[in-house]
């Protein structure tokens, strides 16, 4: 909404750290498919390991726990929710089970964002996916039993048309390609938070979109590593980077910078995490990827396809155009015309 104004987005500016960090982020995406490709077995423990943190962690940011061994069985729907605190683990993993197996076919618009609630209630007496009906701040309560309001989101009356906007909005940004995906989604968990359209429930939410949305832009590191455990283990920054850049948003004069940096932190981290427990493809002695990689970088002339598969016998075209995608993500390769004649070169 605020954030995704066309005026806004042409405003942000950003300094050298901030894009070396974008064009940091855009190589390990180039690089995440050949991971994908190499290391199945490893994938399979990871997502198993990433689902079940992913529910723990979202959830006890909000003070909901359970024991170990229930979690385990609840994850693994070997046993029935029998607590609150139960219905609201399973709840998530339904809801991030819906988004792992079909983010490419959920578009981001209200039903999408009420369908997401609805599964996190699914389990409770009281029913999900309706918008609020009374006013709902942001209060956080100290331990010594005072409280503080964070923020006023807004109100009851008008969240349904605020949500509304910024779906529109969401989508200009997109269609009109106003600014990098990097900054649209973390802008627009920002707007979602503010608009807080829910009773309850708005953060978890905001959490699950926030993996749905990345998910779109193939940025797909929270399958494998648990976004949600890396925002509780800087929940302190999490929290104060949301306030800082909330301050002022009702005006559009809040400040997003402290956020979006805590915000591609997070997805560097989580990018570094995967790299460290698969393997970097370049520490690979005598892999497919390595030697594919190594024949082309070291290639002073425009090079095809077909000169790569010849120097490396046994390994796949599939595998040579995966290498080759990822080369070029990296900045290392660029390729010159299309089909059966198009060339690769070294930049």
């Amino acid at each position: 909404m605020h954030s995704l104004t066309p005026r806004y987005l042409s405003d942000l500016r950003y300094d050298g750290l901030q894009i070396s960090t974008l064009r940091t982020l855009g190589e390990f995406r180039g690089k995440q498919q050949l991971f994908i490709a190499q290391s199945p077995q490893v994938l399979h423990g990871l997502r198993q390991i990433a689902v079940i943190e992913s529910a723990e962690s979202s959830n006890r940011l909000e003070g909901v726990t359970v024991a170990p061994a229930r979690l385990k069985s609840l994850m693994s729907k070997h046993s029935e929710p029998k607590s609150r605190s139960e219905q609201e683990i399973a709840g998530y993993r339904d809801a991030l089970a819906l988004i792992h197996e079909a983010a490419e076919g959920m578009p981001f618009s209200e039903g999408v964002v009420r369908q997401l609630h609805s599964l996190l209630y699914r389990y409770l007496p009281q029913d999900g996916g309706d918008w609020k009906a009374t006013n709902n701040d942001i209060i956080e309560r100290r331990t010594d039993g005072s409280s503080r309001i964070r923020f006023q989101p807004v109100s009851a009356h008008m969240a349904p048309i605020a949500m509304s906007e910024m779906m529109v909005r969401y989508r200009q940004a997109l269609e009109l390609n106003l600014t990098d995906p990097l900054v649209l989604v973390p802008l627009t968990i920002l707007d979602f938070l503010c608009i807080h359209p829910f009773s309850d429930g708005n953060r978890r939410v905001a959490r699950l979109l926030t993996l749905l949305l990345l998910y779109q832009f193939d940025y797909r590191v929270g399958r494998f590593i648990s976004l949600e455990r890396i925002f509780e283990d800087s929940k302190e920054s999490y929290y104060s980077t949301l306030e800082l850049s909330s301050q002022g948003w009702h005006d559009a004069t809040h400040d997003v910078r402290p956020w979006i940096d805590y915000f591609w932190g997070t997805l560097l981290r989580a990018y570094k995490e995967f790299e460290e427990r698969v393997g970097t493809i370049e520490k690979r002695r005598g892999g497919k990827s390595d030697r594919v990689r190594g024949e082309a970088l070291k290639r002073s002339l425009p090079f095809s396809i077909t000169e790569i598969e010849v120097s490396c016998p046994g390994i796949s075209r599939d595998t040579v155009r995966m290498v080759l995608r990822s080369l070029k993500a990296e900045g290392l390769i660029e390729s010159t015309g299309k089909g059966r004649s198009a060339k690769w070169k070294k930049l």
